[in-house]
């Protein structure tokens, strides 16, 4: 539970504000610090990340020198044009926006999966402004995709001051927030999926008589090759998958295979029924 107050149990420079405050310092609250420092978007001094674990808090702050540390929302810590990112499970985001909101902090980037702008905004005071985006996981590594949409309240300058934290760790784009959970479906849940693959050509590999280590190798980086032609060729799955598959050769016999075992009905399954979960969290 995130509580009300500015009470912090490691030292903090007090005086000088902070550019930015991250709600939640778990794996992508970290890796946002982590990603913003990085690409000099602020040093650590400017940064503070609020964690009501004392352990979690060591470790940030051995991790980033100067780092500056709360266990629940700060007062007059916060910079004029700064904001807050609220970076927590979903069931810990009620008490986490009544924080924020006691703390006077009235501009939020929230990546809580599959709450929508208007749940963020009856949390906070009248006429907060939030920005709503749904990372995923890539971003641990600096690779990730997010979307990003604007609340009632957000203007131009927010949805660009929102678009620069999330650039520190992958690209962004925009988008209305009507198509948020088909990014959550797409997107936030596909780094699943792809892990599914790997984990299924690996074991196919094994079965073929490879050893696990071989096999995982092959499959690695033969999906990270794959996905750099993608992205780097500007051709289309379509042409790609045509140039590696000669007629009546090895890949047409195992395309051939996982068409009639409806593999591409599948994914467009599992996209479909994870963006109506998200519709069915997030409202």
């Amino acid at each position: 539970m995130f509580k009300s107050g500015a009470a912090t149990s490691l030292p903090v420079a007090f005086g000088m504000a902070v550019r930015l405050i991250v709600v939640g310092g778990g794996k992508m609250g970290s890796a946002l610090v982590s990603g913003l420092i990085s690409a000099n978007w602020a040093e650590a001094r400017e940064l503070a990340v609020v964690e009501p674990d004392d352990g979690r808090r060591e470790v940030l702050g051995a991790q980033h020198d100067g780092l500056v540390l709360f266990d629940s929302p700060p007062r007059d810590q916060l910079a004029d044009d700064g904001g807050a990112v609220l970076a927590v499970k979903p069931e810990a985001a009620a008490s986490a926006c009544r924080s924020l909101q006691a703390a006077g902090i009235n501009r939020v980037l929230s990546i809580v999966a599959g709450l929508a702008t208007q749940r963020i905004e009856s949390g906070l005071a009248e006429g907060s402004i939030v920005v709503r985006a749904m990372p995923n996981t890539p971003a641990l590594i600096g690779a990730g995709v997010a979307a990003i949409s604007g609340g009632t309240n957000a203007r131009s300058i927010d949805l660009d001051w929102a678009e620069s934290i999330l650039a520190a760790v992958g690209k962004v784009v925009r988008l209305p927030e009507r198509h948020l959970d088909a990014v959550t479906g797409l997107s936030g849940s596909g780094p699943a999926y792809f892990f599914l693959v790997a984990e299924s050509m690996i074991e196919a590999g094994v079965s073929a008589g490879l050893t696990r280590d071989v096999s995982r190798t092959l499959v690695v980086e033969t999906l990270l090759g794959s996905a750099r032609l993608l992205a780097e060729t500007g051709e289309s799955p379509e042409e790609l998958r045509s140039a590696v598959t000669s007629p009546g050769g090895t890949t047409a016999a195992g395309l051939r295979a996982l068409e009639q075992r409806a593999v591409r009905s599948a994914f467009l399954e599992a996209v479909l029924t994870a963006t109506e979960r998200s519709r069915q969290l997030g409202h």
